[in-house]
């Protein structure tokens, strides 16, 4: 399990673009993990146009984004490419990540207990260390936080957004 303050362990999982993703594919860079329940969703298609929005910004700021959720990535291809998103999205099908990052819990789903990710983010920085993580996000807003603090990694005055 993550902790902040600690290195993440290795995690690797197939992506978008018919490449395999790992934590050492991004040293040297910061890496925004946000974990979301389900492709095409309202919610889920929100927090992605709004990552998308604010992606050059936080590519200033040398960090990578990347969507986790068990959907297929058939299912991810298609969001992607219908959301235009610039940033990969990892399939976790067999929930290994999630588990890592303990984001997988119960949930009330219309009146059912179902076993569901909880939309989480994590900023892992350059040496892999987990800096700041958010656990029940509330999409308003979200982005905007993340992205205050992977500026706060930072002390970069010619940075100008």
């Amino acid at each position: 399990m993550v902790r902040v303050g600690k290195k993440v362990a290795h995690f690797s999982l197939p992506a978008t673009g018919d490449k395999e993703w790992s934590l050492e594919d991004f040293r040297g860079g910061n890496l925004v993990l946000y974990f979301y329940p389900k492709d095409s969703t309202p919610g889920c298609t929100l927090e992605g146009q709004n990552f998308r929005d604010s992606h050059e910004l936080f590519r200033k700021y040398n960090t990578d984004i990347l969507g986790v959720s068990r959907d297929s990535l058939k299912s991810h291809e298609n969001f992607k490419a219908k959301q235009g998103f610039p940033f990969e999205l990892l399939s976790d099908q067999d929930e290994t990540l999630c588990r890592q990052f303990d984001v997988i819990h119960e949930k009330n789903m219309y009146g059912r207990k179902v076993m569901g990710i909880v939309r989480s983010t994590f900023l892992i920085d350059s040496k892999g260390v987990l800096r700041q993580e958010w656990r029940k996000v509330r999409v308003k807003g979200h982005v905007d936080e993340v992205l205050d603090a992977v500026r706060a990694l930072y002390v970069l005055p010619h940075i100008k957004d």
